[in-house]
């Protein structure tokens, strides 16, 4: 193994803060299986070390979603983060509102996510489309039979389904959508 590449394999992490957490122990284990030229491990302690990563990311954004309003719940999907892999990656987040009336619907925020490119064209050009448009704030909604898809910064989709357009436009207006453009920066 050279001096040479396992100098630059350490440089990488540097940036790393030594937190002392997982992911910090993950890197740290990666780093001794690729110095010991065990790559095969070294790429596995990579991988859960991404995944850690990720999970923490899912945690951060999941934070921009609002808290349930008066009557209602929140539960938190936590199946969405690892679903992600399969739409291409990204990061996501989604809570389920629900009421003892049996109301019930879904906020669902997406990160950097190749499903978002595919969906930006229909809701920058929702309008040329003869798609509804909803407001919220500053922010602009397409309408989609009862479904509210905004895209905030060019990368971050925001969802509601499930219940009347007012109760979700309610929740949707509760978001941080300045931080939320910032989310990953």
């Amino acid at each position: 193994m050279s001096h040479l590449r396992t100098a630059a394999f350490a440089m990488i992490f540097a940036a790393s803060p030594a937190l002392g957490d997982d992911v910090t122990d993950t890197l740290d284990s990666a780093m001794a299986a690729y110095a010991d030229g065990d790559i095969s491990y070294a790429i596995e302690e990579l991988d859960y070390a991404k995944q850690l990563l990720q999970s923490m990311q899912t945690g951060a954004l999941a934070d921009f979603l609002p808290e349930a309003p008066d009557g209602w719940s929140r539960e938190d999907d936590s199946e969405l983060g690892a679903g992600m892999a399969m739409f291409g990656g990204g990061t996501g987040a989604s809570a389920r509102y629900f009421n003892d009336a049996g109301e019930e619907y879904t906020l669902t925020i997406l990160a950097d996510s190749p499903m978002i490119t595919m969906m930006s064209g229909m809701i920058t050009n929702a309008a040329m489309m003869g798609l509804k448009m909803e407001r919220v704030g500053r922010e602009k909604f397409v309408n989609q039979d009862g479904e509210l898809s905004g895209l905030i910064g060019n990368r971050i989709l925001v969802q509601a389904s499930g219940a009347d357009i007012e109760t979700m436009k309610n929740a949707l207006g509760q978001i941080d959508y300045k931080a939320l453009g910032s989310f990953g920066e």
